[in-house]
């Protein structure tokens, strides 16, 4: 199919609106959009960060699941309590492939599961007993932890168990930190809540713990790496290339973090944010106390490897900006070879995404790079700040939607029509039953990484193998049988 035209794309979207209630209807036309490169503004075109509609199927998570999921849940060498029900920390542990460096459950814990198990009469008489002596059994069973956060799932707020005062205690009778944090699944729009909620909780607990402490040697060229999940490895692709130009990396996290790590972070020279949704917010506090600028970075292909090398350069002197050339130079036999043989099968291939945190935008780059083009994409939890940094990576015309609901969703890919969907496990099966290859690009379906030189290697061979799989033939998507099935009834006809 071609490109569409921009009367065609706005046509779509009212066609696909048409199903809805009138208030319905009215409220998610805020939310699709025709993308047009020459606003400065997203709120001029998309509304986002907005409850969604009770009754239509959202793919969005939870605060809890923003705060334990994503941000604290990777720091390895600390014991991350579920205080509720089992359920929650069931299903949060080990799902994102956040890889890292340890012996799970002597000095890393990250895919382990610690819950309080809530009954229900620990929702009627209160759970900070029963809190106060799990931290007392951890701390007993598990003695090389570095310390523990203490997750809460819905009920608690619902109850008003006092999580601060019993972590003050626990945090004297231990000798390490325990952070209490107020994540409570059903507060905010979205999981983005859980991810200021947790980033709140790293400032008023940890940060502060080394303020003062002048035994770290520092250097000039010290940064952190700050919302970078190392799913699959990406934090090590990534650490790789800022380590050959000349940087020192302090502290990375969360992906294969720990809690030093964090509480290093504020003597830093510059903090490098990968997953701005989820991390800005503690960037921009240190930028405020510590005097710690921070920029954003992109390590998806080798076009914004080159840009965000560069950029970040650019911020030390000539011996690191050297160093990111040099970086470039070696690694571009490499990547060339990797165009030289993929690009000729994906050349032309059309790309919708639907993915949470930096995805929607960042891997643009990396698919055009590969000759293929990104048709629609959109956010589960996103900000209009993250719509503005995408509109301009967008091609004019193209869908942006944002929140789409699984009736959306499917409905834009039947007409639009795409080679390749990238997006969550909840639609993942939807469209490959339909007939459309389809990526996970959330933990890049058990594959990776996918950031930096070598991960730039493993992302397209990934796209082809999808795209190309012989399997696709046999599998007629519900349009192509429909038409099939016309033109069959027309014969007969006549």
């Amino acid at each position: 199919m071609t490109a569409m035209t921009r009367e065609e794309t706005e046509a779509l979207i009212q066609e696909v609106l048409e199903v809805y209630p009138e208030q319905a209807r009215k409220d998610r036309a805020k939310h699709l959009a025709v993308n047009d490169q020459s606003l400065e503004k997203s709120n001029k075109c998309i509304t986002s960060n907005r409850k969604s509609l009770p009754g239509v199927m959202t793919i969005r998570g939870c605060a809890y699941a923003g705060s334990k999921g994503v941000v604290w849940g990777p720091i390895k060498d600390m014991i991350h309590i579920s205080h509720g029900p089992v359920g929650c920390g069931q299903y949060s542990r080990a799902g994102r492939r956040n890889y890292y460096v340890g012996t799970t459950g002597v000095n890393a814990f990250g895919t382990m599961n610690f819950t309080s198990d809530f009954q229900e009469k620990d929702i009627v008489f209160g759970g900070d007993k029963k809190l106060a002596k799990i931290i007392t059994e951890i701390e007993q069973l598990f003695p090389l932890n570095k310390g523990i956060s203490v997750q809460s799932e819905c009920p608690i707020g619902l109850i008003g168990d006092d999580i601060e005062a019993v972590s003050k205690k626990a945090n004297k009778e231990i000798g390490k930190p325990v952070v209490p944090v107020r994540c409570e699944g059903f507060r905010g729009v979205s999981q983005s809540l859980g991810h200021h909620i947790a980033n709140d909780a790293i400032r008023d607990w940890v940060l502060e713990n080394r303020d003062g402490d002048e035994s770290f040697p520092t250097t000039p060229y010290d940064v952190a790496v700050i919302g970078d999940y190392n799913i699959g490895g990406d934090a090590w692709a990534s650490r790789t290339l800022l380590e050959e130009m000349g940087l020192r990396v302090v502290a990375q996290w969360s992906g294969d973090g720990t809690i030093a790590e964090m509480e290093k972070t504020p003597k830093v020279k510059l903090n490098l944010i990968h997953c701005y949704r989820s991390m800005n917010y503690i960037a921009r506090h240190m930028e405020e106390k510590y005097n710690i600028p921070w920029i954003e970075y992109n390590f998806f292909g080798p076009t914004k490897i080159a840009e965000s090398l560069r950029k970040i350069a650019a911020l030390f002197d000539e011996t690191i900006q050297a160093g990111a050339e040099r970086v470039i130079e070696r690694y571009k036999s490499e990547y060339d070879a990797v165009i030289a043989k993929y690009r000729p099968r994906l050349e032309g291939k059309r790309v919708m995404l639907y993915v949470g945190g930096l995805r929607p935008r960042h891997v643009i780059g990396a698919y055009e790079d590969l000759g293929m083009e990104v048709v629609g994409t959109g956010y589960e939890f996103g900000h209009n700040d993250d719509y503005d940094r995408t509109i301009k990576e967008m091609g004019n015309a193209t869908l942006i939607y944002d929140d789409v609901t699984g009736y959306e969703f499917e409905e834009f890919v039947k007409k639009v029509k795409p080679d390749l969907i990238g997006s969550g496990i909840k639609e993942k099966y939807i469209f490959q039953k339909m007939g459309v290859p389809f990526r996970q690009m959330h933990s890049w379906d058990y594959s990776g990484p996918y950031h930096g030189y070598d991960g730039f290697a493993i992302f397209a061979r990934d796209m082809d193998m999808t795209i190309n799989n012989p399997c696709w033939k046999q599998i007629k998507a519900p349009w192509k049988t429909a038409a099939v099935a016309n033109e069959q009834v027309a014969a007969k006809a006549a």
